[in-house]
């Protein structure tokens, strides 16, 4: 194999290195995006979990129901007239 040869071979070895360490770097960046959405889809699921499973035992909290409990004294209307 002759001088000229070897410097192709290695030039097309270099290139073809900077080749996939630029493709490397590219899917580690999409990695790290995916792992990202992963985690939000996960916490998603999770709390779509937690309110399927509050609905399944009925420990639904009624917040507009606590508050007229809570502040019923408070409230204007039939019942408080005399105000």
């Amino acid at each position: 194999m002759s001088e000229e040869q070897r410097i192709i071979l290695i030039a097309d070895v270099i290139e073809q290195k900077l080749r996939k360490e630029k493709e490397l770097e590219f899917y580690l960046k999409e990695l790290e995006e995916l792992q990202r959405k992963i985690g939000w889809l996960r916490r998603e699921v999770d709390l779509t979990n937690v309110i399927i499973d509050m609905i399944k035992s009925e420990q639904v909290y009624d917040i507009k129901e606590a508050m007229l409990e809570k502040h019923n004294d408070k409230l204007l209307g039939k019942d408080n007239d005399n105000i």
